[in-house]
């Protein structure tokens, strides 16, 4: 007997039928003559959680280069290689709020962004390589480990793109002569033209987000590939500066760290839960996927994934409090995981209780804490020294250590 669909790719089946029936127009990128000959009707949505579960609906496994969605990850394999520090003399961090292909440097000389023509190309410059190929060698293999394949650059539309790229040649004139980029124009363009033509699929798109949706750590193959610090900051200029020249749109509509591509890709990212992959090549007036950007706003809204939703209220951390007036004790009972907005409810649950009570002796178990953020322990330690200097006696029953300073 089949096992039945699974209710999360039947969603997203549902999501391609409503976008395709909707109106939503667009146009095959074309200015890239290879790119012309995207089949419009390729439509797929594919999510990778943190937990390495893959869903997928619709043309998932079709192929098409990452074009510049590549500029997320390879401007996290540069933070990881050289430091946030360094990498900010050379490019900066505000969005341009302008086209993809503009000439936008500040007043340093850096490209406003590395998610713009001129800040990626200044980018791949910091790769380390002194050729096109070493470079390019380095950015395939790093970009392979955030999909958990194997991925192979197809030379065809790397040529094509070569032989139409005299815009980004001038931008990386631009910033050579600025003191931005570093090492020769054309090896570092040549790498450039070919990281864009790395070949993926929706899939791979999805995994690549749930790896800097999970802290740097791909959920499939369970490797670290930067460190968590290094997500975060990618995630951080995906959602100001991701969706080119309608980037805060983006935020204020979707409400995801996201990053598009001219062949019709979009990874976006829900921190600490899904990477979600889309395709669908005919793109709208500022170059982003049509209908992809249709089916993300969708899923946004009914899976409740936009940044700023307020949560549903939390479990609480404490699962039972029982206080004896005979030996005036009070025993706390926490559980699950405990983050800064559990330990401060804790703390005050605590505090309160005591006061209440009178208590003079304070009992945490924590058998059933599966984890502690570092801010968490830290309130908690202060909670207990502090009871200590109010002559409270404290005993604290922590098999496991997850209490214990880190």
């Amino acid at each position: 007997m089949p096992a039945p669909a699974n209710p999360v790719s039947y969603a997203f089946e549902r999501v391609l039928a409503e976008v395709r029936a909707g109106d939503h127009p667009g146009n095959v990128a074309d200015y890239i003559p290879e790119l012309a000959k995207g089949d419009p009707e390729k439509f797929a949505i594919a999510a990778a959680s943190v937990s390495g579960h893959s869903y997928a609906a619709g043309d998932s496994t079709t192929r098409f280069t990452i074009q510049s969605i590549s500029k997320a990850f390879v401007y996290a394999l540069v933070l990881a290689e050289h430091g946030v520090d360094a990498v900010l003399t050379h490019v900066g961090v505000e969005p341009s709020g302008q086209a993809f292909n503009a000439i936008s440097f500040d007043e340093q000389g850096r490209p406003a962004n590395p998610l713009i023509n001129a800040g990626a190309i200044v980018t791949t410059s910091l790769i380390p390589g002194t050729t096109a190929d070493e470079r390019l060698e380095h950015i395939r293999q790093g970009l392979s480990a955030f999909a958990g394949r194997e991925l192979h650059c197809d030379e065809t539309v790397a040529a094509s793109e070569s032989a139409t790229g005299d815009r980004n040649r001038a931008l990386a004139m631009l910033a050579r002569s600025s003191g931005a980029l570093v090492g020769t124009v054309e090896d570092t363009v040549e790498a450039y033209f070919r990281q864009c033509s790395l070949l993926v699929d929706a899939h791979d798109l999805a995994v690549m987000g749930a790896t800097l949706a999970n802290d740097g750590v791909n959920p499939v193959t369970e490797q670290q590939i930067v460190p968590a610090p290094v997500a975060r900051d990618a995630l951080s200029l995906m959602s100001s500066c991701g969706m080119y020249d309608h980037s805060g749109q983006w935020l204020f509509n979707v409400g995801l760290p996201a990053k598009s591509g001219v062949a019709g890709g979009i990874v976006a990212v829900a921190p600490g839960e899904y990477g979600i992959g889309v395709f669908s090549p005919p793109l709208d007036p500022v170059g982003n996927s049509a209908r992809g950007v249709a089916a993300l706003r969708m899923l946004s809204e009914e899976f409740g994934l936009h940044l700023f939703r307020h949560p549903a209220r939390p479990v609480s951390p404490v699962s039972a409090i029982e206080t004896d007036p005979h030996t005036a004790t009070t025993t706390m009972r926490l559980r699950g995981s405990l983050d800064f907005v559990a330990a401060e409810q804790v703390a005050y649950e605590a505090v309160g209780i005591i006061d209440a009570s009178g208590s003079r002796t304070l009992v945490i178990q924590a058998e059933d804490v599966t984890e502690a953020s570092n801010v968490a322990i830290m309130l908690l330690h202060d909670l207990l020294t502090r009871a200590r200097d109010a002559g409270i006696d404290i005993a604290v029953i922590d098999p496991d250590g997850v209490l214990r300073r880190k």
